[in-house]
């Protein structure tokens, strides 16, 4: 058993979605507990992953496709951990704010989480105040995360933050900022609960505000 998860921990880290496809469905037919799969052989290595991007091992680009692996053998086992009642840590609403198409960052940070046991509802990008209420309504997240990549989108953060306490639902959850222009210091100025400068950070502040 320990063998499949560790095979599997290894072609995540090496990026390798065929292998760690294969290894998934290998593992539920060997018995393996799905709870163990995604916690030894889904997560484990994404905070590898994690770890080596702050010592600039890896970059974005690897982290993105060890990401997308994670993401393909997750769906795999998404239906058996429903079965056996698996709850996620959490549920982050993740969208980029009005004005900015820039998605690379915001889905990277999607992935990232995913891979860390939360439940990400990734509600695209161009995002108004307006659709990001419906999107808490909806799913009631704990957590907002907002993107922007552009000096002249990053403003809307504040509008969206206004508006969802406009709507009296700013109190229902944490709101997260990051993204190339992002400050924390301006994250501080418009109400946020933290700012992540990176995808690795953002999981980190995700889970400090659980």
């Amino acid at each position: 058993m320990k063998d499949q998860l560790q095979a599997i921990f290894e072609s995540i880290v090496q990026g390798n979605r065929e292998e760690v496809e294969a290894g998934v469905r290998a593992a539920i037919e060997q018995g393996v507990p799905p709870s163990d799969i995604l916690s030894e052989g889904l997560i484990a290595p994404m905070t590898e992953v994690g770890a080596r991007f702050e010592r600039q091992e890896f970059y974005v680009p690897e982290m993105l496709v060890a990401a997308r692996a994670m993401k393909a053998g997750l769906a795999i086992l998404k239906p058996l951990l429903v079965e056996e009642g698996i709850q996620p840590k959490g549920t982050v609403v993740l969208g980029t704010v009005q004005g900015d198409l820039h998605d690379i960052g915001k889905s990277l940070v999607g992935m990232m989480l995913e891979g860390d046991g939360f439940q990400v509802v990734d509600v695209g990008t161009d995002v108004s105040p307006l659709d990001f209420s419906r999107a808490i309504e909806a799913h009631k997240p704990q957590i907002v995360g907002l993107s922007a990549l552009l000096t002249t989108t990053m403003r809307n953060m504040k509008v969206t933050l206004e508006s969802l306490e406009e709507m009296g639902i700013r109190d229902q959850v944490k709101v997260i900022v990051g993204g190339a222009p992002v400050t924390d210091e301006y994250a501080r100025e418009i109400g946020a609960d933290g700012y992540a400068q990176d995808a690795t950070r953002a999981v980190a502040l995700a889970r400090s505000l659980l």
